[in-house]
């Protein structure tokens, strides 16, 4: 099936689904992938904003395949094309090759290799954070055993990953010159220094511990603003921060904790993103629902995978009660680079994996 994986992947490479800035709709890759999933039900939705779903169903499958279409934007650094699919040697190089258009094109070259059941979930709404195909088909309550997400996981099926949340806060002084005496709210630069060097402290007692192999909270200020010269006193700052939590952690506690850390009530404390992590759910079911999506891997025949750090769409089909696998091919240490690529031994395994499951749940 790899021939047939590569003739799809260069057709899907072809078509422009850079998000942002996500100028998609129901025509382009949409159309190709209904047009070659013959013998399916299919239905194309367009959500807004160039969020396009496709879902395809034919017979009464068990197990649902969900993979997303868009990329991310091409940097300058591509040594050819990023739309013109390139094979050399071991590998296949275009944008979104690994991340993740090779499984769509390991998907309907199984899917035309069956007869058997099979189910597939498309979407154009990953690589925003802006999830509405996925709610909506969420909406729907479709009954499913297991929901296989793909992502670049090396043809392993991954269990658990962490969650991840964004937070905007802002602070606010009040200006004066910089000679003058301080108090400990007069600075906006100063609570928002004051607060990071805390929330750090407490990112590292919580190094030990751990998850499904995962150690420790991911965390990260990405960005500080604020003030206007070094003999005023800063009367604004924003700071915008992320971290990324283990299953087992409560992300609601965390926000309460790091929000306390402020020696003044921040202007504002807005958290811009959350995705749950993998399994979804209260803490203390974590391992109980890791243990029941390890069964169902077993049965599909895959082999399992350690924890990962990045975020998936996984965790949005677990929240909504879903045992959800993330198993794709590909490392993610090739996503989002120049010259992106998969290996074409990862695209040969995952297809004859995907063909071997559509036989064995078929009903």
């Amino acid at each position: 099936m790899l021939d047939a994986t590569l003739q799809h992947l260069k057709a899907l490479v072809a078509f422009d689904t850079r998000n942002p800035p996500r100028a998609i709709g129901t025509d382009g890759i949409f159309a190709y992938l209904r047009d070659h999933l013959p013998g399916f039900t299919v239905e194309i939705v367009d959500h807004g904003a160039g969020a396009v779903s496709l879902y395809a169903v034919r017979g009464t499958p068990s197990v649902l395949f969900n993979v997303h279409m868009d990329t991310v934007p091409d940097s300058p650094h591509w040594s050819a094309s990023p739309f013109e699919l390139r094979v050399e040697h071991d590998r296949a190089i275009g944008l979104g090759a690994c991340d993740i258009k090779g499984a769509a094109a390991a998907l309907v070259a199984a899917a035309n290799a069956s007869a058997g059941d099979a189910a597939f979930l498309f979407s154009s709404d990953e690589e925003a954070n802006d999830p509405r195909c996925i709610a909506a088909f969420l909406a729907r309550s479709l009954p499913y055993d297991a929901v296989l997400v793909a992502e670049p996981t090396q043809s392993k099926a991954v269990l658990a990953h962490r969650g991840i949340a964004s937070v905007l806060m802002r602070f606010a002084g009040r200006a004066a010159h910089a000679s003058a005496m301080q108090s400990a709210g007069d600075s906006a630069l100063h609570q928002a220094v004051r607060w990071s060097s805390r929330a750090l402290d407490h990112v590292d007692a919580l190094a030990d511990e751990a998850f499904g192999g995962l150690r420790g909270l991911r965390f990260n200020i990405g960005r500080i603003d604020g003030g206007i010269k070094a003999n005023m006193i800063a009367p604004t700052a924003e700071l915008r921060f992320g971290f990324r939590p283990l299953p087992s952690m409560d992300t609601d506690a965390l926000l309460a904790t790091l929000r306390s850390f402020a020696s003044v009530e921040p202007a504002e404390f807005t958290e811009t993103f959350r995705g749950p992590s993998l399994p979804a759910g209260a803490s203390a079911d974590a391992e109980a629902r890791r243990a029941a999506s390890a069964a169902i891997a077993q049965e599909l025949g895959l082999d399992i995978g350690p924890a990962v750090d990045f975020w998936t769409e996984a965790s949005l089909f677990s929240q909504a009660g879903y045992d959800a696998i993330v198993y794709g091919p590909g490392d993610i240490a090739q996503a989002h680079t120049a010259d992106e690529w998969v290996a074409l031994d990862q695209l040969r395994a995952y297809a004859e994996s995907v063909h071997g499951i559509i036989e064995r749940t078929s009903r």
